[in-house]
């Protein structure tokens, strides 16, 4: 069996249709997957969540969450790039050009929040920046979702409490401005950050869709720079079985 059919049929096995909720509507999310580029094989930070969280207790995530209604508003260091742009609004349901900025901006924020490291530029006003972007303003920045791709998107399955249409973004660890101390503690949500590389041991035991990202991340890293006319892929449920479709296709 491949790694990619092994991965797909432990995709089926945990995330298998579940018909005893009503259908719930996916809420919008977004994830950021830092690369550390510098040394001889890149690394992705990873955060451990804490055993006594109800969604994925002790696992190793990606920090993500849901778009809040401050992800459309904020001001930035500089847009997204027209081609990111152009790949958030592709697939369906489709959104708009503002919809496709919050998603963006959700990665940068929920980083922030869940890590302390927070993407942006020095800028000499950067304004009042309140609630979760308020770390920003304080260190003199505004945040700058200009150097973020997109790897991925999945839908949680139906039947599910909690479902969410995520957007898996990525940037380089260079873009890293500012990091706020104590956000990662033994009683915070994430209890400890990790670089690891593609497939080491912290990995081994990650949710399926997380190996299945990281899968087609490694994949884009091996053509060499990463690229936004490069395929995205689309992993969704129909009929109780995954599907992985391309986004535009």
């Amino acid at each position: 069996m491949t790694e990619d059919a092994a991965v797909a049929k432990q995709e089926v096995k945990e995330e298998k249709e579940a018909d005893h909720h009503p259908y719930f509507r996916p809420k919008d999310a977004a994830t950021l997957i830092l690369i550390d580029r510098s040394g001889e094989k890149p690394k992705v930070l990873v955060g451990k969540r804490h055993d006594k969280v109800v969604f994925m207790p002790g696992k190793y995530v990606f920090p993500g969450g849901r778009v809040d209604t401050s992800d459309n508003r904020v001001p930035v260091a500089a847009p997204i790039s027209k081609e990111l742009e152009a790949n958030l609004l592709k697939g369906s349901p489709k959104i708009t050009p503002g919809r496709a900025r919050a998603l963006a901006n959700a990665a940068i924020r929920e980083a922030c929040e869940e890590t302390g490291l927070c993407l942006g530029r020095k800028v000499e006003k950067p304004g009042k920046l309140e609630g979760a972007w308020k770390p920003f303003a304080d260190a003199g920045l505004l945040p700058d979702p200009s150097s973020l791709f997109l790897i991925a998107r999945a839908i949680t399955p139906p039947g599910r409490v909690r479902r969410f249409d995520t957007r898996f973004f990525t940037a380089d660890a260079s873009a890293i401005a500012h990091r706020v101390e104590g956000v990662v503690h033994a009683d915070a949500e994430l209890v400890e950050l990790v670089w690891v590389e593609i497939g080491s041991q912290p990995l081994a035991d990650a949710h399926a869709m997380t190996k299945n990202v990281l899968a087609e991340l490694d994949r884009r890293l091996a053509t060499g720079p990463l690229r936004h006319d490069a395929p995205v892929p689309f992993f969704h449920f129909y009929g109780g079985k995954m599907q992985k479709d391309v986004l535009g296709a």
